[in-house]
């Protein structure tokens, strides 16, 4: 893997041009923090990394095949509990061990069982935090990941984050300067 390069990117949806001649560049096996105003194109920029929508012009180079992602919105299997929805990802050959030892450390020790349903809408975040570390990833993307975790448990999720992820390329979708510095993150600016 090499760093990825982010080209002249433009993408309207109709009449709306949501990017404009972007450019960045996320390096190697680092955090790299996408800021900028609500309504920027960030998440767009994301899906466009992702390969989940097409840009009007311009290129994303160097993408690993395998991606990771948490969404602004969590995307779990209602119906599902935390190592269920976990298993979706991973596979059901991966150590069941692991998974409870990374949703002990993310919180959720009570919770394992329980249809994500019924959680608080902070731990279905962390839920789907942990579904994306425990992937087989090359590339992490975290669109705002921290929404809806109170000051403590953030804190926690940041730290699990950081050392999880130690080594990987990491985006991280936010407005929170604070986040960024305590990724070490490389900042790209959008709007």
């Amino acid at each position: 893997m090499s760093d990825i390069i982010i080209n002249k990117i433009y993408k309207s949806f109709g009449d709306k041009k949501v990017l404009d001649d972007f450019s960045c560049v996320i390096r190697e096996g680092r955090f790299t923090a996408l800021m900028g105003k609500s309504g920027c194109g960030k998440t767009t920029l994301m899906n466009i990394v992702m390969g989940l929508i097409q840009p009007d012009s311009g290129t994303v180079l160097n993408v690993p095949s395998k991606i990771s992602a948490v969404f602004q919105e969590d995307r779990l299997c209602e119906d599902f509990g935390a190592i269920s929805n976990i298993y979706l990802v991973t596979g059901r050959n991966y150590p069941k061990d692991v998974i409870e030892k990374c949703l002990y450390d993310l919180g959720l020790e009570g919770s394992l069982y329980q249809p994500v349903n019924k959680l608080s809408g902070g731990m279905r975040r962390r839920v789907a935090i942990a579904r994306a570390l425990l992937s087989d990833y090359d590339l992490l993307i975290l669109d705002e990941p921290f929404k809806e975790l109170d000051v403590k448990t953030k804190e926690n999720v940041m730290s699990y984050i950081k050392k999880a992820a130690a080594g990987k390329t990491a985006v991280i979708v936010t407005h929170n300067k604070d986040e960024a510095e305590f990724f070490s993150a490389d900042i790209a600016e959008m709007g």
